[in-house]
């Protein structure tokens, strides 16, 4: 790889606004906000709008709805 092209990649928060839950981990995000982790260390803080801990895909909120039925709309094209 060559030298001085890459990002650099540090420890950072994110904070998920809807669960009001964060992660630490390491990222090339700029961030303006800072925040106090439970080691006792300042880390910059990226606030986020949905994460895993409140996607309805990884929760299992949502079902998906599908009205027409694959396997009939299968039948109805190919036939047995």
């Amino acid at each position: 790889m060559k030298p001085r092209i890459h990002p650099e990649s540090r420890s950072v928060v994110f904070r998920d606004r809807a669960a009001d839950v964060a992660f630490l981990t390491r990222s090339t995000a700029h961030a303006s906000k800072t925040i106090a982790w439970e080691d006792g260390k300042t880390y910059p803080l990226v606030d986020v709008e949905i994460s895993s801990a409140s996607h309805p895909l990884y929760t299992g909120a949502s079902r998906i709805v599908d009205t027409e039925g694959r396997v009939e709309r299968f039948n109805r094209r190919y036939g047995r």
